[in-house]
C-alpha cells in the first residue's frame, strides 16, 4: 500500500458560519471555499463546545471527559499520559509527526507534544498566545515559540510562521509518510491582525469583528499556499488534506442570553463558543484524498464527531489498531466513500454522540450537554429539538416526543457511566524522571474549585488573586530546587515590582485598544515573605527586596503530592504564578 500523507488544518474559535463556502454574506475565503467544492464535507460534524476538550477528542478518539480534559484551563485541559494519541500511533508505524502552533493538551513533562508522538514540535504555550504559559511579551507578532520545549524567537505573524514552518516539514519528508499538523491559534482571541486584513471588513462590522475576519481571511490566505505548496511537490494526491475548526464561533455573530443569534451570522443556528446548542459545537470538516477516491465535492449528511477522526486516520494509512486499544468513535472511511453516490452503508448504526461544555473543577451531570442523533438534539437531559425542521433549536419539542427523551437520556447514561470512571484520578506533573530536567508550573494549570479564569499575563499584571494547588508526582526521590516567582524568568522581576507602561517591544496598531492590558502596566504588591506547601511539609522564607524569586531546597519522597506555593502579603496571599522545579 502506498501509504498517503496528512496535513491536518485545525482553526480556533472559527465557527461553522464563518466561511463563505457556508454562507457568510461578506467574509472572504476563497482559497477555502474551493477546497470544500473538492471535498468530502461532513454537513453534521460535532466538537467539544471549546478548545482543549475537542483537541482532546481529536487526538485519541475518545470523549474528552474520559481522557481527563473537560476544562482549558485549572489542570484539566492535560491530557492524562496513558493514553494513545494519533501522533504516537503514526510514528509507531513509521511516519514523520509535525506540530505548528496550538496544542493546548499541556505545557510541561509529559502532556508536551513532543512527549505525545510529535517527533517535531512548534508550538505557543497554554491555549492562546499571551496565555501565562506562552512566553511572556508575545502578541501575534515576531513572537517566542517552543521548539521541542525549548525557546526560540521566530520572525512574522503567528499564522504566516505556522504555515511557513508546516511547508518545511512537508518538503523535508515529502518521499516518506508523514503527519503535519497545523492548529493555528487564529482567529482566537486577542484578535490581533495586520489591517490590510482588518481593513477588508472596517465600516461593516464592530472592531472586533473587523479583526476576527481579518484573522479568517490571513488563514485562508496561508491554506492556498499550502495547497498550491503540495501540488508543486507531486504529493497533492497522495495526501489527506483535512479542514475543520474547534468550536463555535467567538466573534462572528452576538447572542441573547438564550443563545439566539442578535447580529453577525451563524449559519442559522443557536449558541456560539461554549454553548451546548449546535453553534457551539457543529463545525466544518472537509476531507480530500485523491489516490483515494475522495476528491470530489459533496455532502455526507450523517452524524459524526472529532472522537471518529483517529479511527478514520488510521483506516485510511491502513493502520490496524493494537488489541488493547479501542475507541468511543469509529471510522468514517466506510461513510465518506459512500457519499458521493448518497447511498449509506447498510451496516451503518443510528448513533447516538454527546458532546458537554463543563468547564468546572468536577464534571457536573447533564451540564450543558448535548446528546444527539441524525434528527434530534436533548439539551441538558430536558429540551428535545428536531434539527432537521427546526435548525434554530428555537421549538421544544419534549412534552411531544417522551420516547425519543426517554431513549436519549438512557443513551446519555451510558455515556456518563463510560466517561466518568476515572474523573477521580489525578493528573499530575511529572518531576525527577530519567530524561527531566526542569518543569515550569503556572498559574493556568492551578487546580481550584473557585477559580475559572482564562489565565492571561494580563491577570499577572493586575495581580489577580487565586489560591489552589499543582497536583506532583515525583518519579525519582531526592533534593529538588523549587523557585516561587511572580513573573517569569525571562523577565527577571522582583515579585513586588510593578511595571509603568509596557514593558515589552509590542505592535500597538495591530491590537485592539481593548487588549492593551495584556502588555501595559503592572500592579506593585507588598510581598515580605513565601510559603511552600509539598509532600506534607510547610516551608516559609522571607523575600528579600528586590528579589525576583523566593527559593526552597528541599526533599522529596517518590509519588504523587500537591504543591502549593504562595506569597505572603501581610494577612493575605498570592499565589505564585510561575513555580520552576529543578533537580
Amino acid at each position: 500500500m502506498n501509504r498517503p500523507n496528512i496535513v491536518f488544518v485545525l482553526t480556533d474559535d472559527q465557527g461553522y458560519g464563518d466561511l463563505g463556502f457556508t454562507g457568510h454574506p461578506h467574509v472572504t475565503t476563497p482559497n477555502i471555499d474551493t477546497f470544500a467544492g473538492e471535498a468530502a464535507r461532513m454537513t453534521d460534524f460535532h466538537v467539544g463546545p471549546t478548545c482543549a476538550p475537542t483537541r482532546a477528542g481529536l487526538m485519541t478518539g475518545h470523549y474528552a471527559n474520559s481522557t481527563g480534559v473537560w476544562h482549558t484551563i485549572g489542570g484539566r485541559s492535560l491530557l492524562r499520559d496513558d493514553e494513545w494519541t494519533l501522533p504516537t500511533a503514526l510514528a509507531e508505524s513509521g511516519y514523520a509527526t509535525g506540530i505548528f502552533g496550538k496544542w493546548h493538551l499541556g505545557d510541561t513533562y509529559p502532556y508536551r507534544p513532543h512527549d505525545r508522538g510529535f517527533q517535531s514540535a512548534v508550538v505557543h504555550g497554554g491555549g492562546g498566545i499571551t496565555q501565562t504559559p506562552d512566553f511572556w511579551g508575545n502578541d501575534y507578532f515576531d513572537d517566542t515559540y517552543f521548539v521541542n520545549g525549548r525557546p526560540r524567537r521566530f520572525e512574522g505573524y503567528c499564522t504566516d510562521v505556522w504555515f511557513d514552518l508546516a511547508m518545511r516539514f512537508i518538503s523535508d519528508h515529502k518521499d516518506s509518510p508523514f503527519f503535519c499538523y497545523v492548529p493555528t491559534n487564529a482567529p482566537h482571541s486577542p484578535y490581533n491582525v495586520e489591517d490590510r486584513y482588518a481593513d477588508l471588513y472596517r465600516g461593516a462590522e464592530s472592531e472586533a469583528r473587523a479583526r476576527f475576519h481579518g484573522m479568517i481571511t490571513n488563514i485562508d490566505e496561508n491554506f492556498g499556499k499550502l495547497r498550491a505548496h503540495l501540488r508543486a511537490l507531486g504529493i497533492e494526491d497522495n495526501t489527506v488534506l483535512i479542514f475543520m475548526t474547534d468550536n463555535g464561533t467567538s466573534a462572528g455573530a452576538r447572542v441573547d442570553s438564550d443563545g439566539h443569534v442578535l447580529d453577525g451570522y451563524n449559519a442559522g443556528r443557536r449558541g456560539v463558543k461554549g454553548s451546548p446548542y449546535d453553534g457551539g459545537h457543529r463545525v466544518p470538516f472537509f476531507l480530500r484524498y485523491p489516490a483515494g477516491e475522495i476528491a470530489h465535492g459533496y455532502d455526507v449528511n450523517r452524524i459524526a464527531a472529532n472522537v471518529d477522526f483517529m479511527p478514520t486516520m488510521l483506516e485510511l494509512c491502513g493502520i490496524a489498531p493494537p488489541p488493547e486499544r479501542s475507541f468511543d468513535g469509529r471510522s468514517l472511511v466506510p461513510l465518506i466513500r459512500s457519499g458521493s453516490s448518497g447511498d449509506v452503508p447498510s451496516e451503518w448504526p443510528d448513533r447516538v454522540i454527546v458532546t458537554d461544555s463543563q468547564r468546572v473543577a468536577y464534571p457536573i451531570k447533564w451540564r450543558m450537554s448535548s446528546t444527539m442523533t441524525d434528527r434530534w438534539r436533548l439539551i441538558d437531559g430536558t429540551e428535545l429539538y428536531d434539527i432537521r425542521t427546526d435548525p434554530a433549536q428555537r421549538h421544544d419539542v419534549s412534552g411531544e416526543h417522551s420516547d425519543v427523551v426517554a431513549k436519549l437520556r438512557a443513551a446519555y447514561e451510558a455515556w456518563w457511566e463510560n466517561v466518568s470512571r476515572q474523573f477521580d484520578r489525578v493528573i499530575p506533573h511529572a518531576i525527577g524522571g530519567e530524561s527531566w530536567s526542569e518543569s515550569i508550573l503556572t498559574s493556568h494549570d492551578l487546580r481550584n474549585d473557585a477559580c475559572e479564569v482564562a489565565w492571561n499575563q494580563g491577570h499577572i499584571r493586575a495581580a489577580f488573586r487565586c489560591r489552589g494547588y499543582w497536583e506532583l508526582r515525583v518519579e525519582t526521590a531526592g533534593r529538588y530546587r523549587i523557585e516561587l516567582r511572580r513573573w517569569p524568568r525571562e523577565l527577571g522581576y522582583a515579585v513586588t515590582a510593578g511595571i509603568e507602561g509596557p514593558d515589552i517591544e509590542w505592535r500597538r496598531d495591530t491590537i485592539a485598544a481593548s487588549d492593551h492590558a495584556l502588555y501595559e502596566g503592572g500592579t506593585a504588591v507588598a510581598a515580605t515573605g513565601a510559603r511552600l506547601t509539598v509532600a506534607g511539609a510547610e516551608y516559609t522564607t522571607p523575600l528579600e527586596a528586590g528579589s525576583a524569586a523566593a527559593e526552597f531546597m528541599v526533599e522529596l519522597p517518590a509519588g504523587e503530592t500537591e504543591l502549593t506555593a504562595e506569597f505572603l502579603l501581610g494577612d493575605d496571599t498570592l499565589a505564585a504564578y510561575y513555580v520552576y522545579i529543578s533537580r
